[in-house]
């Protein structure tokens, strides 16, 4: 008996205004510093209805900044060329007419296209995956648990460097971040869901630090423990039960640093 697909569902991110960014950013820059326009179209006034491109390009080739609508079916991937950054807007688009693509081997979650209908608005949070909004929430957190970590070494400096030291080793000994967050979020399709939150985890924290009046190394190694935090949130659903990659996870959301490590010997 054949089972239904699932539908798949279009993707495309906004500005925070509604305005699609350009898929180039760099003709983009070149474009205004020349005093060319760069044209958009603004997905909010036009929810519900169909939206030919205005000034298409070259089918699929980046030839301008904005030459067609770029499309994604797997939104932990939408922010990898956001290069204005967060916040977004994210949108559930139809596309119409002719679609391609830069090549499906590499780029299978891309789609292009010169006619879409802006179905609705949907949750900005999708565009980290579907456990973005566990991860959003644990960003929020970040400025007040970053000055309690910063706190935390002010009052005991030497104990807490030592902790901090020891577990920075086995993250970096592990590859906990670079290589097992890093590969498991390719291969799940939220590598830059990833990499945004890894951004946004580590401005968060190291602003908030800063702040306080933390030293340099306080501060880098509260920015690694956010980004950590953010990597495990973001890819907890992909941690099997097995003793190794448990402890994985207590490396990334940072079990122990609350500890002092011992004094050596």
């Amino acid at each position: 008996m054949a089972h239904n697909a699932r539908p798949v569902v279009h993707y495309m991110a906004t500005r925070a205004d509604g305005t699609v960014p350009p898929t180039d950013e760099h003709l983009a820059r070149y474009a205004r510093e020349h005093g060319e326009p760069v044209t958009t179209v603004n997905l909010a006034d036009h929810i519900g209805q169909v939206i030919d491109h205005p000034s298409p390009g070259q089918k699929w080739y980046t030839d301008r900044p904005f030459g067609y609508f770029h499309m994604y079916t797997r939104p932990g991937e939408i922010l990898e060329r956001i290069e204005e950054g967060w916040p977004i807007r994210l949108w559930i688009v139809e596309p119409l007419g002719e679609t391609g693509n830069w090549g499906g081997r590499d780029y299978p979650y891309w789609l292009m296209s010169q006619q879409i209908r802006v179905v609705e608005e949907t949750e900005a949070w999708r565009a980290f995956g579907h456990r973005g909004e566990q991860v959003l929430a644990a960003i929020a957190e970040l400025p007040d648990l970053a000055r309690q970590w910063a706190e935390q070494w002010a009052a005991d400096p030497e104990s807490t460097r030592r902790t901090y030291k020891a577990w920075e080793k086995r993250v970096d000994d592990t590859h906990a971040l670079t290589q097992w967050a890093y590969w498991r979020a390719h291969y799940s399709r939220r590598a830059a869901g990833l990499h945004a939150a890894n951004q946004l985890a580590g401005h968060a924290a190291g602003q908030a630090a800063t702040d306080t009046g933390a030293e340099p190394h306080a501060v880098a190694l509260i920015r690694l423990r956010a980004r950590c935090l953010a990597a495990g949130q973001l890819m907890s659903d992909r941690i099997r039960n097995g003793e190794y990659e448990q402890s994985i996870r207590d490396l990334l959301l940072g079990a122990g640093l609350e500890t002092p490590a011992p004094v050596p010997a």
